[in-house]
Parts: structure tokens; C-alpha cells; sequence
């Protein structure tokens, strides 16, 4: 690794530690159904993956690239060195927040939250690509969750169609294996998606320290992020598994691989297009679209209405926490202040 700035060092670090946080917080959308339904253990679902979140985190940077360029001017930021480490920080604190309640928020649009609050706070609404946000982080926060419900209630529906005359007992046995199958696609586009959101964050505050003179994603930070998200996979986020496998709709292993399925496909799709959309947006809305399919009362509205708050409070709420960061750290005349 080169000679980096002792300021540049912390910022990857405090990086990898929210890469660690968001697979910890997030294990949950790849594992909650197999857990919860017993077709794996919870050991064995958490290295399954685990192992997997890393693969997926070697296999593109297209969401890299939005997160490294796509959400602050990077001319007009150029010398706020703690930019970077302010949206981090936002991000982590609601991060940590969320995961002590045992609410599966978005790691992701933390960060996002994170880094918008900073760069306003930095340099005011024009340092932000407000075109790229609407088109490939806004429209797909809204639509992410709708393709979720719809894509899983279709597929839920289908099966339901296709088995309706098949005895139960073997149609479960086969979908408990098919859901491991499912359960490893998911962890796989789990970490294509995710990992690379701190992979971007990282090779900004590369560039806004000179160490690159474009927005391209070094090899080592592709490894080292996800080594990071690998581990805290390993870790797990229990109180967040138990929400998402339980709370919101009783699963069966045909339900388990419906979601698991849909979710895998809306995200695989969205990373191909570079969009940093929320695993744990989408996981839950494919959950609630199996559910509907039963029958409207199966899902506990109650819990979505919840989650849901969460949801639209995650932006607005990291990012005044980013602001906040950047205000101390100005304060404390931490690193360069100004563009």
C-alpha cells in the first residue's frame, strides 16, 4: 500500500469498520428466511454467507463508481479531506442505532445520507450531481421496494399455481433445498451491491487526497472491502435476522425461496446499472409480497409501518448527522475545511 496521510489511513479505516457494521447489520437479508424456516442453522447460514458476500463484493464496481462520482461534484470538494470521514460517521452512528432497536434500515442510503449532508455542509446544493441522485439513487429507492413486492408476489403466485394438487410434505422437502440455492444468490448480490458502496467512498477520499488522479477503484480496496464485509457477515446482526424471519409474516420454505429469489434478481439488475439500492429495502418488500399472497392479514402491517419510518427518516437523519460530523471536525481543525 503507498505512503498515505495518517488522516487518509483513518478514514479507510473508519470505512472498513462501516464495511464491517453493514455486513453485520445486513447478514440478515441473505440468511433471515433459511434461518427461519430451519433450513440451516445459523452457523452454517452465516459462513455460507459470509464466504459468499465477499465473492459478490470482487465481481463488478459499477456501484462504486456511482458512490465515488455520481453523488458529489469531486472539483468542487476537492480540499475537504474530512468529507469523507463526516459521512462515514453520520452513516455509522444511525448504523448503530438502528442495529441496537433490531430495525433493518439501509446501511446503504445511510452512506448515501452521510455523504450528501456532508457535501452540503461542506459547500452548499451545488456541490451535489442532483440529475445522477434523482436517476440512480432516488427513483431506484422508490422503485427497488415496488419491484420487491411485485416480482415476489408473481413468483409466490406462480408456485402456489404450479403445486396447489402436490402433496406438502414433499414440496417442502424441495424447496428446503432450492432455498439454499436461493439464500446463496441473495448473499452473492448482497455483497455486488453493497460492498461496493464503501469501495466508492473509499476511492473518493483517495482522490480527494491526490492519491488518484481519476475515480477508478484500486484492486486492494475491491479485496480489503470485501474481506471487511465478509467478516462482519461471520458476525451477524441476530436482532435483525429475528425481525426479518419472523416479525413481519410466517415463512415456510416456499416462501423463503420466492423472496430469497426475487430479491436476488432486483438487485443483481440494479447493480448491472450502477444503483446503490438497499438490499434491506428489497428483501423485506419481497418478504411482504410472499406474505400478501396468503392472504392480506398474514403480513403484520403493523411492523412494515415501522420499517417504513425508518426508511424515509435515513436520509434526512444521517445526513444531519454527517453535517454535524463535518461542524466538529472544522471545529477541531481536522484535516483541510474548505474547497
Amino acid at each position: 500500500m503507498p505512503d498515505f496521510p495518517l488522516l487518509l489511513v483513518i478514514i479507510i479505516l473508519v470505512a472498513l469498520i462501516f464495511d464491517f457494521t453493514n455486513g453485520a447489520h445486513d447478514c440478515a437479508n441473505a440468511i433471515a428466511t433459511v434461518v427461519s424456516t430451519k433450513v440451516l442453522s445459523p452457523r452454517t447460514a452465516v459462513l455460507m454467507a459470509a464466504s459468499l458476500n465477499f465473492l459478490g463484493a470482487l465481481l463488478g464496481e459499477r456501484v462504486a463508481h456511482t458512490l465515488g462520482q455520481g453523488i458529489v461534484n469531486t472539483d468542487m470538494v476537492l480540499g475537504s479531506q474530512t468529507l469523507v470521514l463526516a459521512a462515514l460517521t453520520g452513516a455509522i452512528a444511525w448504523n448503530l442505532f438502528t442495529w441496537y432497536l433490531g430495525i433493518p434500515s439501509s446501511s446503504s442510503h445511510a452512506l448515501i445520507g452521510g455523504l450528501i449532508g456532508a457535501a452540503i455542509a461542506n459547500a452548499g446544493f451545488s456541490t451535489l450531481h442532483i440529475g445522477s441522485i434523482g436517476q440512480k439513487i432516488l427513483l431506484p429507492l422508490v422503485l427497488s421496494p415496488l419491484a420487491g413486492f411485485f416480482v415476489s408476489y408473481c413468483v409466490m403466485a406462480l408456485l402456489i399455481r404450479i403445486f396447489r394438487r402436490a402433496a406438502r410434505g414433499p414440496v417442502t422437502k424441495a424447496f428446503s433445498k432450492l432455498q439454499i440455492l436461493s439464500s446463496a444468490f441473495m448473499a452473492t448480490s448482497h455483497g455486488l451491491n453493497d460492498a461496493q458502496k464503501t469501495m466508492g467512498v473509499i476511492t473518493l477520499a483517495l482522490f480527494l487526497f491526490h492519491q488518484i488522479d481519476t475515480i477508478h477503484v484500486p484492486f486492494w480496496v475491491k479485496f480489503t472491502c470485501a474481506l471487511a464485509m465478509g467478516l462482519g457477515t461471520a458476525i451477524g446482526g441476530w436482532k435483525i435476522v429475528k425481525t426479518m424471519g419472523h416479525k413481519i409474516f410466517k415463512l415456510e420454505p416456499v416462501h423463503g425461496f420466492a423472496a430469497e429469489t426475487s430479491a436476488a434478481f432486483v438487485i443483481t439488475g440494479a447493480s448491472l446499472f450502477g444503483a446503490p439500492i438497499s438490499t434491506t429495502h428489497t428483501i423485506t418488500s419481497c418478504i411482504f409480497g410472499v406474505g400478501a399472497t396468503k392472504r392480506l392479514s398474514a403480513v403484520r402491517w403493523g411492523i412494515a409501518g415501522n420499517l417504513v419510518i425508518a426508511w424515509v427518516l435515513t436520509i434526512p437523519a444521517t445526513g444531519i448527522l454527517a453535517a454535524l460530523a463535518l461542524g466538529l471536525f472544522h471545529f477541531m481543525r481536522l484535516g483541510a475545511v474548505g474547497p
